[in-house]
């Protein structure tokens, strides 16, 4: 078991300092607050299972679970019965990240899908870990980056809506934008049927995914467009388009202008 020692007290964390740690623990593990903390405590479940319990409620935690307990809330948290509960942790203060970007119930939990939102949310606590550890120069603002992150991710996750399998074929998409992509390949990455995702894709986004990939690849083409001197042709070429007149016949559906055009546009526009 991988711990860190908790500082004396928590005014450390009242100016922002982050704790965190890694813990497998059996069932004889318990923490109990009945006056609460002074600041929130985040929990990704790696594996196992685990509590947290608060005046009224108790919620369960099981691999892929993220936990957030507003500062101040009594609580009781341990591993469940005849488990063993291997987690990440991180306790810090509401000052350091703003309120925005935290949940307004006192705990809330949220069970990611399996797939590229798991593996970035744990990357983002290992990236905690080392960087508490090693206490270099910039290791807070470090911290707080990653936390941030996570934080992000999952508001991001509660704004969206989207159903898991099309949230993962959006990133499929995003990482793969410069190849050619075939649905029955796509299909097979995300788990589903061809028309099952082609029909859950149209019905979630309100585009099909050829669409989405198109659109995405314009978007970056805008951007390269307005931020260098790239040629149109070349641009077409880095977003993706291997055949120049269709990436113009893209550009203007999506744009509604050409590409010389919409770069003139913006470079009058920023003086």
């Amino acid at each position: 078991m991988e711990k860190y020692n908790e500082p004396a007290s928590y005014s450390e964390l009242s100016s922002g300092i982050i704790l965190a740690g890694h813990f497998q623990v059996d069932d004889g593990y318990i923490t109990n607050r009945p006056g609460g903390m002074e600041d929130w405590l985040i929990a990704y479940t790696l594996d196992g299972s685990g509590y947290f319990a608060i005046p009224g409620e108790k919620k369960t935690c099981a691999s892929g679970d993220i936990a957030l307990l507003r500062a101040g809330t009594p609580h009781t948290y341990g591993t469940i019965k005849g488990e063993v509960w291997n987690f990440v942790w991180a306790h810090f203060s509401p000052r350091s990240i703003g309120e925005k970007l935290l949940p307004d119930e006192p705990l809330s939990l949220q069970a990611l899908e399996q797939g590229s939102l798991q593996t970035r949310i744990y990357e983002a606590f290992r990236r905690i870990l080392f960087d508490s550890r090693e206490r270099s120069e910039y290791w807070h603002d470090l911290c707080l980056n990653s936390l941030r992150e996570i934080l992000m991710l999952l508001a991001e996750r509660q704004s969206r809506k989207l159903d898991p399998r099309v949230a993962e074929a959006m990133r499929f998409l995003s990482e793969h934008m410069r190849s050619p992509v075939q649905i029955e390949a796509l299909s097979k990455e995300i788990g589903l049927s061809p028309s099952r995702l082609s029909h859950l894709f149209k019905e979630q986004t309100g585009v099909s995914v050829i669409d989405a990939l198109n659109r995405m690849r314009i978007r970056q083409a805008t951007l390269l467009l307005a931020h260098t001197d790239r040629s149109a042709s070349e641009v077409a070429y880095d977003v993706g388009f291997h055949n120049y007149n269709h990436f113009m016949n893209q550009f203007r559906k999506w744009t509604g202008t050409n590409p010389s055009a919409f770069r003139k546009q913006e470079r009058t526009e920023g003086g």
